[in-house]
């Protein structure tokens, strides 16, 4: 049988089954699109967050021990949404998808760190590992772009550049640290020669979070060389190519992948929501809309239009 709970609204454990036994009903949780079983080669690795049995799986839908989903209308089954599917008053989970968390931490806040804030932020402070004074530049200046932006600032960096093809943008990550902007529709030349050029030979740090291949190789080849690391954290279509090149991993250049910031779901997530308890980490500045279940096609338009960073979907009776 899996082991698996039910999480009611804002994530509070209502009932657990069978093999459960580190969570309880009344437990606050934060849903984790990927997994971390304990158990696998990945989760026992200090170096990797990529867990055997849980890793993300866009097509599976169904809960792992019988194959069948734990939804149904009208008779047909509804399939489980990357093994999370929220939106919903109630949801039933496999245990190795949930983080506990605080039970004093305001739901309503934390939850946006379950995903796209805590990719953007671990991508900087567990793999690009801006040192005090460093230079950054950051490829999309979404939400997990700023909030790579925001693990730069942590961090210390003297310099951080943002890389937007929407100027706008600008002004708004300006609360997240970043010092330069940098629009390539702007330049004739390309954005890695401009960054080259501003930052004299080349930035420190560079992290992508806009999942294009060519921002892709813009992040790498705008780093300096003999130090230079850049961070895929964007997810490219699956057709597309990266090409550079090969004299720039020559010339000392590093090039690294992340999965939700290399954060292991039920072991690191914890201690990132303290961080906000402790008031080391903002999240309500990430917050731009907050809008009742009834209305959720409203977050959609937000995100389409390009109006909000995180949106809030409230379950109201």
């Amino acid at each position: 049988m899996d082991s698996v709970l039910t999480l009611w609204v804002y994530r509070i454990v209502e009932s657990v089954g069978e093999g459960v036994t580190d969570l309880k009903p009344g437990d606050h949780v934060l849903p984790i699109f990927t997994g971390e079983c304990k158990d696998c080669a990945h989760c026992k690795s200090e170096e990797s967050n990529l867990c055997n049995l849980l890793r993300i799986n866009t097509d599976r839908g169904v809960m792992i021990h019988d194959g069948k989903s734990r939804f149904t209308i009208k008779g047909k089954p509804i399939y489980h949404f990357l093994g999370t599917s929220t939106f919903s008053e109630y949801t039933v989970v496999h245990v190795g998808c949930v983080a506990k968390i605080n039970p004093l931490a305001p739901l309503d806040k934390v939850c946006i760190l379950s995903c796209g804030i805590s990719t953007g932020l671990g991508a900087t402070l567990n793999v690009a590992k801006p040192t005090k004074g460093s230079t950054v530049a950051v490829f999309g200046l979404g939400a997990v772009g700023l909030a790579a932006a925001e693990g730069a600032r942590i961090a210390g960096a003297s310099r951080i550049i943002g890389v937007d093809l929407h100027s706008k943008r600008f002004e708004k990550a300006k609360n997240f640290g970043v010092t330069d902007f940098v629009n390539p529709k702007d330049h004739e030349k390309s954005v890695q020669e401009v960054i080259v050029e501003m930052t004299g030979g080349g930035v420190d740090r560079s992290l992508e979070c806009t999942g294009n291949v060519n921002a892709m190789i813009s992040a790498f080849e705008c780093v300096h060389d003999g130090w230079g690391v850049a961070v895929i954290v964007g997810v490219p279509n699956k057709d597309d190519v990266f090409k550079t090149h090969p004299i720039n991993l020559l010339n000392e250049r590093t090039l690294k992948g992340t999965f939700f910031g290399n954060y292991k779901p039920r072991s690191d997530i914890p201690a990132v929501v303290e961080k906000y308890m402790n008031k080391e980490l903002e999240v309500e500045k990430f917050i731009t809309h907050s809008v009742p279940f009834s209305e959720i096609n409203k977050a959609f338009e937000y995100m389409l239009n390009g109006e909000g960073l995180r949106c809030i979907i409230r379950m109201e009776p």
